[in-house]
């Protein structure tokens, strides 16, 4: 039985903590709380607080583990059982998440954030229909709601790949509210995967711009008219009135287009010092340095040591890896449902899977991810440790952060891009189409081209092979040459985090 002096006490600490939060120090109310969570008798406040805070530092099993337990203390709490099925979404439970939402309507929920909560883990279970009825019912108690405007535009596009009925939801909400800029924003982007760059922009600019939609706006006409997009990027620093990550590197990107790639590295060495780990900095600092000649370049694109192949071995309960590529390649298909590709991806002419893969029930799919421990753990051996960014991680342990398969139509390609939360990424070559055993590199692997920057051409390739598992560094560019044909090219590829 907690005394009426340990309560205040708790109290105390809890509001302590979440000062020492709202200061950026997470790690520190963390550890700040954790005492209190220890105790069988902690106040729900605490355990609240504490689920948030964890959220927010990305440690979602341990956030979701304390929501489980506060829907036990409060199972008549709505915010809770919210809260719960959030995090169980972000971990890609999308089971338990549903259970959760339908769990916290039935004792009164009925906030649009929750229905959103919902139709993404319905989504994630590839309902679609009872998915877009729950996007929609998001709408009707917010109609303006972007982030599910942003939702159910994609899964229409997805579903049907009809730019135009994808687009009616959105069109319906500028009607309503055209000086909003972030609904703009959000029709821009899809038109942009959509390949209608010049539409987006002009979408884009059609109405008032605040910080956001200058940096949207940015984006947009930079492989275009880079000098524009640098006046829109630096109107969008002088609105946010002071240095924000995501301008200082379209700025950079501009600055690179422009061929100014000293000016880029002095803001790209700024951001370095404050997020070392982002590989979306790390990968401009590269492409700077060979722009400039700077010998740095090969330590951090050095493919010989880095980019490595692995041919997978037949899990347990398969005779060969023949025989276990094709189990896994009807599993994979029986996924693919959607008719294209998302929004935000790197891939163009194909479909994505909606689900984090490694929470599947198929054998087939629970398998790859017993087969590809040892070619991780080989990488990591032969990488070592060092100095360098990619070595100074590497613990000798990992986490799969993030598990999805692609399948592309004849003409589809990925697009040259990053991993920026990774830290190693991976192509999975599980079914291809002859054009691949060709001499023109159709459907090959390519490293080393920046977009944007016609001058940088492709430094590397790789040849896949079905059943091979290829390893790179996330801040690494890659994309995939098309191919022609007829038949489909099916992978699997997740992202690498240090335990």
């Amino acid at each position: 039985m907690t005394s009426g002096l340990q309560a205040q006490v708790w109290q105390a600490t809890v509001e302590r903590a979440k000062a020492l939060a709202a200061a950026g120090r997470l790690n520190a109310a963390l550890d700040m709380l954790a005492p209190i969570a220890q105790q069988a008798d902690a106040p729900w406040q605490a355990l609240s607080v504490q689920a948030d805070l964890m959220k927010r530092a990305g440690r979602l099993d341990d956030s979701a583990a304390l929501s489980q337990r506060l829907v036990a203390v409060r199972p008549q709490s709505v915010p809770a059982w919210h809260n719960l099925a959030s995090t169980l979404g972000d971990l890609g439970r999308a089971a338990e998440a549903e259970v959760a939402c339908r769990a916290a309507m039935s004792i009164g929920g009925d906030a649009p954030e929750t229905w959103l909560v919902l139709a993404r883990a319905l989504q994630a279970q590839s309902r679609f229909d009872e998915a877009e009825d729950a996007y929609r019912q998001a709408l009707l108690r917010r109609p303006g709601y972007g982030d599910a405007l942003r939702d159910l535009s994609q899964l229409i596009w997805m579903r049907d790949a009809d730019l135009e009925t994808a687009c009616a939801p959105l069109d319906a909400a500028i009607a309503v509210s055209p000086t909003t800029p972030l609904l703009r924003q959000i029709k821009a982007k899809l038109l942009e995967y959509a390949g209608q760059g010049e539409r987006a922009y002009h979408t884009l600019v059609a109405g008032p711009l605040d910080g956001p939609g200058e940096l949207a706006a940015a984006q947009a006409c930079l492989t275009r008219d880079p000098s524009r997009a640098l006046d829109h990027a630096n109107r969008a620093a002088a609105l946010a009135g002071g240095e924000v990550a995501a301008i200082m590197v379209t700025q950079s990107e501009c600055l690179l287009a422009l061929g100014q790639a000293k000016a880029a590295l002095a803001t790209i060495e700024a951001l370095r010092a404050r997020e070392p780990l982002n590989q979306h900095v790390l990968a401009f600092q590269a492409t700077a340095w060979r722009m400039l000649g700077d010998p740095r370049y090969r330590d951090l694109y050095d493919y010989d040591a880095f980019v490595r192949p692995y041919r997978l071995e037949a899990p347990e309960g398969w005779a060969s890896l023949e025989a276990y590529l094709v189990d896994l390649a009807k599993a994979l298909h029986d996924l693919h449902t959607l008719k294209t590709h998302p929004v935000g991806q790197s891939l163009r002419g194909g479909s994505q899977t909606s689900a984090s893969l490694a929470q599947s029930d198929d054998p087939a799919i629970r398998a790859f991810f017993q087969a590809i421990d040892k070619p991780i753990r080989d990488y990591m051996a032969a990488l070592g440790r060092g100095d360098d960014p990619l070595r100074a991680r590497n613990t000798g342990d990992y986490l799969i952060k993030g598990s999805w398969s692609v399948r592309l139509r004849p003409n589809g390609f990925h697009a040259d891009h990053i991993h920026s939360n990774g830290w190693l990424s991976s192509a999975c070559h599980i079914e291809l189409p002859p054009a691949v055993q060709g001499e023109g590199r159709e459907g090959w692997l390519r490293f080393g081209a920046p977009p944007g920057l016609p001058s940088l051409a492709v430094e590397h390739y790789v040849q896949p092979q079905p059943g091979t598992l290829v390893l790179f560094p996330s801040y690494m560019w890659h994309g995939t040459q098309p191919f022609g044909g007829e038949a489909s090219r099916l992978t699997l590829a997740f992202d690498v985090v240090p335990a």
